[in-house]
C-alpha cells in the first residue's frame, strides 16, 4: 500500500513492483488519506527525535532507542479530536456538485459518491 507520491505513482511503478515481486499488488491510498498523514507524521517525529544523530554502534542500539521512544510516545500520546463532521462532508460534496468540469471526461458523479458515503457511514 503506497500513497500517491511521485516515486511510486503511475503504471511504471506498478510494473517495477510486479517485476520484482510478481505476487504483490500495488494499491494507492486515496489522495486525502488522513490516516496515512498520521503515520507519516509519526515517522517524521521518529526521524527527528530518535535516529537523526545516527551515531549508533550497532542495530541493537537502534532497536533499544526505538523501543524506549515507543514506550514514551505511547504514555504521552493523546487522542486527536476529529473536527470534520458529516455536515462538513455534505458541504464539500455540494460544492463539488456545483463545479462544472472543464472536459466531459472529467465528470464525476458526486451524488453517487454521497450515496455510497451515507450507506457506509450507516
Amino acid at each position: 500500500m503506497v500513497d500517491n507520491g511521485s516515486s511510486h505513482g503511475g503504471q511504471a511503478a506498478v510494473d517495477r513492483l510486479a517485476e520484482q515481486f510478481p505476487n504483490a499488488i500495488m494499491v494507492h491510498t486515496p489522495v486525502h488519506a488522513s490516516w496515512l498523514n498520521q503515520i507519516e507524521t509519526f515517522f517524521s517525529v521518529v526521524q527527528r527525535k530518535v535516529v537523526t544523530s545516527n551515531n549508533f554502534t550497532d542495530t541493537d542500539e537502534v532497536a533499544d532507542r526505538l523501543s524506549a521512544f515507543e514506550t514514551h510516545y505511547n504514555q504521552a500520546a493523546q487522542p486527536s479530536k476529529w473536527k470534520f463532521t458529516t455536515t462538513d462532508l455534505s458541504d464539500v460534496l455540494t460544492r463539488l456538485d456545483d463545479h462544472k468540469p472543464a472536459h466531459p471526461t472529467q465528470a464525476f458523479s458526486v451524488a453517487s459518491f454521497r450515496e455510497m458515503t451515507v450507506i457506509h457511514a450507516g
